[in-house]
């Protein structure tokens, strides 16, 4: 059974109380009521409301002021005002304030009923509005981002530190390395993570597209513009707008940006008309933006605009020790999506998939896992269960003996096998395990942080299970 929706009545009138009271409990709800400012507010702290319904003139303070303090306080609950016949201006204010409508005196009961029915479907939507961002948040939250090699945690430390600043943010990196995501987890930490968080890709569309897209435009403006449009700069106002592939803005495009970039200011296509916005921006290229600059094909002062803080993400074959990290949560995910049930990885295919150079990194990962689940036939994933290309990728690594990389990068697993083993020896006791290694307690440490045996064993055995 569904709990009632609870109803908060503040009017210094007893008799109007009382009888509002009675008549929505007749209603189903469960209906309280308060004789003013700081009664109402006492309710409000002791348990939630849906709906509060509060008269504008009463002695000490006013309504108005109860608005303004549910507004910040309180913004999931809706707000009716009433007022008498004479105060329609007053309650036309209470509604610029925030209230999602009013009554006028006599309260008529059909006249109640549907607006109370309304204002809570009203709150419903709210509800759902926030539980949906939640949602996004712990989808594109840091948190969700895997990665324990050195080269991401220096990633996860700048995300940390820039979050909460205005600065603009260049994330560079091959495309499928999670540009996106690192701009969503910068959004999602910082102040504005309650207003919009608007993405466009600069090399999806045409220059005379991408620059109505940007900055909107007014009707006849150009063929097929046959009404005003508003543009990112303005639907991500007071939020954070993301720019994918900045690269491949053209020359004009770039000195508008400019522009915008440096005095939140433009004129929409067609318009003489100035706007200004409250954009954080962060933008991604996939190219090396400097290179960029030298080859003539990039303006010097924008690159030096937008360069302020630079998150390099790297590509996945630099960071193979992450491949099965990342392999067990795509798992995880695509099983949850598909309805399947999977055990994990075999691990020779793990090996397959660590050998793989991974030219589309991240999210060609994502994909062979996905195509992976849907297509096999066993509770454990497989070599057979692997595509062609990455098969015979791994046939031929193991018919050379051997894979690029650095001395460093050749021996962190070697390493990582020996401080494990050390560890089980020593049931996990650092300290036996440091004399054991011949190191000192400090060094053991960072070690174990770097390859993510930090966390106690209970917890490491619970997610691999």
């Amino acid at each position: 059974m569904a709990a009632k929706k609870r109803i908060l009545i503040v009017d210094d009138d007893q008799i109007i109380r009382d009888s509002l009271c009675e008549f929505l409990r007749l209603e189903g709800f469960e209906c309280t009521g308060a004789a003013g400012f700081h009664p109402a507010l006492t309710e409000l702290e002791k348990q939630p409301y849906h709906l509060v319904l509060t008269d504008v003139n009463m002695p000490e303070v006013d309504g108005f002021e109860l608005l303004r303090v549910i507004r910040k306080r309180y913004p999931q609950v809706v707000t009716i005002v009433i007022t008498g016949y004479g105060t329609i201006e007053s309650a036309v204010e209470a509604i610029k304030i925030g209230a999602y409508d009013y009554l006028t005196k006599p309260i008529v009961d059909d006249e109640i009923r549907i607006l109370v029915k309304r204002a809570l479907e009203q709150q419903a939507l709210i509800q759902e509005n926030r539980n949906l961002k939640e949602q996004l948040r712990n989808q594109y939250g840091l948190n969700n981002i895997i990665g324990h090699d050195f080269k991401m945690l220096k990633v996860f430390d700048l995300v940390e530190a820039v979050a909460d600043s205005k600065a603009t943010v260049l994330i560079t990196g091959q495309s499928g390395t999670g540009k996106s995501l690192i701009a969503r987890s910068i959004h999602n930490r910082c102040d504005r993570c309650d207003k919009p968080f608007v993405e466009l890709s600069c090399g999806a569309l045409p220059e005379t597209l991408l620059e109505s897209e940007l900055f909107g435009h007014v009707k006849g403006s150009f063929t097929g513009a046959v009404s005003n449009k508003e543009g990112k700069f303005l639907t991500a106002d007071g939020g954070t707008l993301f720019l994918d592939e900045i690269n491949s803005a053209t020359p004009r495009l770039q000195l508008k940006l400019l522009r915008v970039l440096q005095e939140r200011q433009f004129e929409p296509v067609g318009s003489n008309e100035t706007q200004t916005v409250d954009v954080r921006v962060i933008l991604a290229s996939n190219q090396d933006l400097k290179k960029e600059v030298q080859a003539g094909r990039f303006r010097e002062d924008l690159y030096y605009r937008i360069n302020v803080v630079t998150i390099e993400l790297p590509p996945l074959a630099l960071r193979a020790s992450d491949i099965p990290l990342l392999a067990e949560n795509f798992l995880r995910r695509m099983c949850q999506k598909h309805g399947k049930e999977k055990t994990g990885f075999a691990l020779e295919a793990i090996k397959c998939l660590e050998q793989y150079p991974w030219p589309g990194n991240v999210r060609e990962l994502e994909n062979v896992v996905e195509r992976a689940v849907v297509l096999g036939r066993r509770s454990q994933i497989g070599l057979e269960d692997l595509p062609e290309h990455i098969l015979e990728e791994a046939r031929r690594e193991e018919a050379a003996g051997f894979m690029p990389q650095s001395l460093r990068e050749a021996l962190e697993e070697p390493e990582k096998r020996i401080l494990e083993n050390a560890l089980r020896q020593n049931n996990w006791n650092r300290q036996a395990t440091a004399e054991m290694l011949q190191i000192n307690r400090t060094t053991l440490y960072k070690k174990l942080k770097r390859y993510g045996l930090d966390a106690d064993p209970m917890a490491r055995s619970a997610v691999r299970g």
